[in-house]
């Protein structure tokens, strides 16, 4: 239990930079949708770019994140040299990128779409390839268990990039009317989007001069054999990796390819991008507890009650993120206006999306079995094989139905990564999840959401009935978990369970 405290305690400083940090990071959404209209696609645009990103994120850490993870924590190796060895691998992977889009711009930028801007292009590629860069110091924090300067660092390139957007959106564009000569020489209406690229670029660079610490105050080592042993652990990790953030962002990238050269095709990414905004406040929960359980998992991998430890975990993870779902499907009428009216007709994939990042983070639980074990080729054959199925729905469906085809596409293809990791850990690393109550979870759930769905005219009924089904569940889990005697422990709000 005291194990479980811990990791409570970490998951909720990360998700103060995740969670609430990303949640204001939302202002941006409303402000982007705003001042982009679903008909000018320029929504769409910014969808489709960092989709790409995030899937580049991904290649160019290639698993090092998580190797020096497993590696730090061996009692043969040194963690310093862990730490410099993967820093300057990364850093130099990093740079020879750059340098590789900056050769071949004009090619990359036509065939993204964007020959008119090409900036789009490189000044993204730069943003991408310090965010590479920096995952590692940010590792060294996690690893380091200083989860205060972790959040502090997210949360200041949040409020800076929110900072900057309104300044260039709102305030500037207002002042250009009166003053054109004069705020002229900092901003010029022409560049639109591009000012959202700009910014990201400003704020990345300058969170890098913050771990000056970490990068100057340590001794440099570089270690050959370390490296090759480590890219033998890590290449099922990138494998797995590009396949899991495909799942994500393959039917953002590629949708204005398989949808067709239609004359709506931005606009209704845009709005599908705008409405799974509002779906990834799950993401934003299990990214939270991502950064605190990666740490955790290594660090006891070796205790007696491991495995009892980790099915634990998955039940309140389980528990919290069907409580999320809900409470964001019960005040959906509330969220919806983090979008522009002229985006909720995109609503409809919210609970489908959620769903499927659920789904997505049971499977990222299910993981540690084959990391733990050395053996990650599991892992980038069950990302593999979701990766395919999602790509298969999205093809054959995304020309008919839309970006609906790509809502149910995640589904099917986290559902299926799942099952498999489920079905081969039981075998090779058997834990002892407790799979009744689980289902007892999911099936209230649904129910309950079911019920969520009758339609009502009047917002503050619909609001009011919807809290009343939320609270339903939270007294069902009050009473079967038995959370009276640990909640009358806490302070001033023990006081309500005494």
């Amino acid at each position: 239990m005291a194990n479980l405290k811990s990791l409570a305690k970490d998951t909720a400083i990360y998700g103060l930079s995740s969670i609430v940090g990303r949640f204001l990071n939302y202002l941006l959404v409303p402000l982007y949708t705003a001042k982009m209209s679903a008909e000018s696609g320029g929504y769409g645009v910014i969808t489709n770019v960092y989709a790409y990103v995030a899937l580049l994120l991904v290649i160019l850490t290639y698993g090092m994140e998580t190797t020096f993870f497993r590696f730090a924590n061996k009692s043969e190796e040194n963690p310093d040299t862990v730490y410099s060895t993967t820093l300057i691998s990364v850093g130099t992977t990093s740079l020879l990128f750059v340098l590789m889009v900056l050769a071949f711009l004009p090619g990359i930028a036509g065939w993204m779409g964007y020959s008119a801007h090409p900036e789009y292009v490189w000044v993204m590629a730069v943003v991408v390839a310090l965010d590479a860069f920096q995952c590692i110091p940010f590792a060294y924090l996690r690893y380091q268990r200083r989860p205060w300067k972790f959040a502090a660092l997210k949360l200041l390139f949040i409020f800076l990039n929110i900072g900057l957007n309104l300044l260039y959106y709102i305030v500037l564009p207002a002042l250009y009317k009166s003053y054109p000569a004069a705020i002229g020489k900092i901003y010029a209406p022409s560049v639109g989007v591009g000012y959202a690229f700009f910014i990201n670029l400003f704020c990345t660079g300058l969170i890098t001069f913050f771990f000056w610490k970490e990068l100057a105050c340590i001794k440099y080592r570089f270690d050959w054999s370390l490296l090759k042993r480590m890219l033998s652990y890590a290449w099922p990790i990138l494998v797995l990796g590009i396949a899991g953030i495909l799942n994500q962002t393959f039917d953002k990238m590629m949708f204005p390819k398989i949808y067709g050269d239609q004359p709506d095709t931005q606009s209704q990414l845009g709005i599908y991008g705008a409405a799974v905004k509002i779906a990834m406040i799950m993401a934003l929960i299990t990214q939270a507890f991502r950064y605190a359980y990666e740490p955790f998992v290594f660090g006891k991998s070796n205790d007696k009650d491991s495995r009892e430890t980790y099915a634990q975990a998955m039940r309140y993870f389980i528990i919290f993120t069907l409580l999320a779902f809900l409470a964001v499907m019960a005040w959906i009428d509330v969220f919806k206006y983090i979008i522009a009216p002229d985006y909720w007709s995109g609503l409809k994939v919210v609970p489908i999306v959620m769903a499927a990042e659920i789904m997505m983070g049971v499977y990222f639980n299910l993981s540690f079995w084959y990391k733990l074990i050395d053996k990650t080729i599991w892992g980038a054959w069950f990302s593999g094989i979701g990766c395919a199925v999602l790509i298969l729905v999205n093809v054959l469906f995304v020309p008919k139905y839309g970006y609906m085809a790509c809502a149910w596409g995640g589904v099917a293809g986290y559902g299926t990564a799942m099952v498999l990791s489920y079905l081969v850990g039981q075998k090779h690393y058997p834990i002892k999840y407790p799979m009744r109550d689980i289902l007892v979870y999911v099936v209230v759930s649904a129910i309950l959401f079911t019920a969520m769905m009758l339609p009502l005219e009047n917002m503050w009924l619909a609001l009011a009935y919807r809290t009343v089904l939320l609270l339903l569940f939270v007294g069902f889990v009050y009473r079967k978990e038995h959370l009276g005697p640990m909640l009358a422990k806490l302070p001033v709000i023990g006081r309500l369970f005494k």
